[in-house]
Parts: C-alpha cells; structure tokens; sequence
C-alpha cells in the first residue's frame, strides 16, 4: 500500500505528525542550540513537510529545507513559499553555497541502513559546512528502545486535527540482517464514530544506534563531537548529537 510519503498520502502525514510532534517545542530546542554555538543560518536535512520551517523563518533564520521525497518538497514550498527546499539525498548533496550549521531532524539518521551511508552522508555534510560549522542530529538510542521491542511490540498513537481523527498502529521487532536494525509496520487509519478506516500502510527497516558508534563515525569523518544530550522525545529514546567540523 501506498507510503505516508509521497502521491498524495504526505498531507495525511502532515496533518498526524502535527499532533503527534510540538513543532514548537522542537523549534525551541533546536534554536537554543544554534544560539549556544552562534549560528544563525541552517540547513534542515529530513525537513518533511516543512513544519519546522515557518518557526526558523518567523525567527529571522537564513533557513533552508532538504528532503529526499518530491512530494515532501512540493508541499513544504506550497506552505513556505518564501523558503528555499532543496530536493536532494543527503549521502550526496552540493549546495551553491556553505552552511554555518546543518540540522539532521526527526531521527531521519535512522534511514542511513550501511556504515557507508552513514559514511557518505557525513562526507557531503562536512563537504557543504563551513569551517567550524555545526552538525546536529537525533538519533534511536539501541541500549534502550531494543530493551521495549525484543520479541515484538505493538504501539498505538491517536491524533486529531482539522476535526478529524486519525490512528497509527506500529509494530516493532528487531532484526538480525546487520546493525542494530529493526523492522517497522505501520497501519493509519481515519477514525469516525462507526468504524476505522484502513488509510495506509508503511513498512521500513530502520536503525538505531549507540552513542559509541557515533563517536566511531564523526571521528573517522573530520568532525569533533562537541556533546549528547539525552532527549524524551516522541515514540523514541533518542540522544541528540552536536559536532563541530574540523
């Protein structure tokens, strides 16, 4: 069945995900770490379908937006239509000009599966940093969530919006194909008072990691690892990471 992220199904995506996520908050804190480090221009890798965005720019950010998913783009340049949204895969990117900082959002580090990936990526990230510019990314801790998944879980998340109610089953269980890998089954539905209607279904293999591995990775590819920070965050255990090129 059809992805919550292209061909139409990105608006139901964003109409759930603003229930499910306080941009808000995740402006708040996202912003206090560019003000901590002095950077006011970013780039946000994973930017979805440009939430994020209006806050930066009612901030007065030089803010861009890079997403892997067209559609993803066509709906944030239809909602933020005096930002830049650049179409791109983050293993790979040129930008025209450098960044002073690059936010990774909504653990979208998750879909870097191989070590090359991840590799790649943070290549073409330290590649369109300038020098001493900020990397910044989330992150599924492995230590905690694989303890809440080992032999399966099923999790239920409920969002109204615009009047309308929606609902996401999710089923989670580890895998052994590499990493720290786990699979993950999604089911939406559109709730009314007579029944509950199946709307999509998702399925990703996904990976989280240790803080270990990242320390590995941002030291093998030119960047100083500057702090974690231990975040609750929505469905998640999650670290945060701030890197400084070198």
């Amino acid at each position: 069945m059809q992805s919550l992220y292209s061909n139409g199904f990105e608006t139901i995506y964003d109409e759930m995900y603003q229930t499910f996520i306080d941009y808000k908050e995740e402006y708040d804190f996202y912003s206090a770490i560019l003000k901590k480090y002095k950077k006011n221009q970013t780039l946000e890798i994973g930017c979805g379908s440009g939430n994020l965005a209006k806050h930066f720019t009612k901030n007065k950010y030089n803010y861009s937006g890079f997403d892997y998913s067209p559609d993803m783009v066509r709906l944030c340049k239809s909602k933020n239509p005096k930002n830049t949204f650049i179409l791109g895969d983050m293993r790979n990117f040129s930008l025209k000009s450098k960044q002073e900082s690059i936010l990774i959002t909504g653990r979208t580090s998750s879909y870097l599966l191989s070590n090359k990936d991840i590799c790649d990526a943070l290549q073409s990230i330290h590649t369109n940093l300038k020098p001493a510019g900020i990397l910044c990314f989330d992150f599924i801790d492995a230590n905690r969530f694989f303890k809440e998944i080992k032999g399966g879980e099923k999790v239920e998340h409920l969002a109204i919006f615009n009047q309308k109610k929606y609902k996401r089953d999710s089923f989670f269980k580890t895998n052994t194909s590499e990493n720290f890998m786990f699979d993950w089954q999604a089911e939406y539905y559109e709730v009314n008072e007579k029944e509950s209607k199946l709307i999509a279904k998702d399925t990703s293999e996904v990976r989280a990691f240790t803080k270990n591995e990242w320390e590995i990775f941002l030291y093998l590819n030119n960047f100083e690892l500057v702090e974690f920070i231990d975040r609750k965050s929505y469905a998640f255990d999650t670290y945060v990471v701030v890197a400084k090129k070198c």
